[in-house]
């Protein structure tokens, strides 16, 4: 068990990583896609924000379990999970041009 500053920074890191995972899910779905670019980019790139996220969410597991035992783990990352998917469908249905902020690579025309 990590020291208590560690473990605060574990799990920031964690929400954090839950966040940009579920941002990139949301932006590798053609439709939120057009909504923060006004377009929708290449199939390459969409299946590159797939990735990305898969990867987040992932690496905000992993973190997780480095801070806490298995079962508090797992029920931290859930709800880091579903904060996180909360906070994405937020943003969508009220500024979904923020979304570009986790893709700073892709072009709004």
């Amino acid at each position: 068990m990590p020291d208590p500053a560690s473990h605060g920074s574990l799990l920031s890191l964690a929400l954090i990583a839950s966040g940009a995972g579920m941002g990139w899910l949301a932006l590798s779905m053609q439709v939120h896609a057009q909504q923060a670019w006004n377009h929708v980019p290449s199939p390459t790139t969409l299946k590159w924000l797939r990735w990305l996220g898969s990867a987040a969410l992932l690496t905000a597991f992993a973190l997780c379990l480095a801070a806490d035992h298995a079962t508090m783990a797992v029920l931290v990352w859930f709800m880091a999970l579903a904060g996180a998917a909360l906070i994405v469908a937020f943003t969508l249905s009220w500024r979904p041009q923020w979304l570009r902020l986790l893709a700073p690579w892709i072009r709004s025309r």
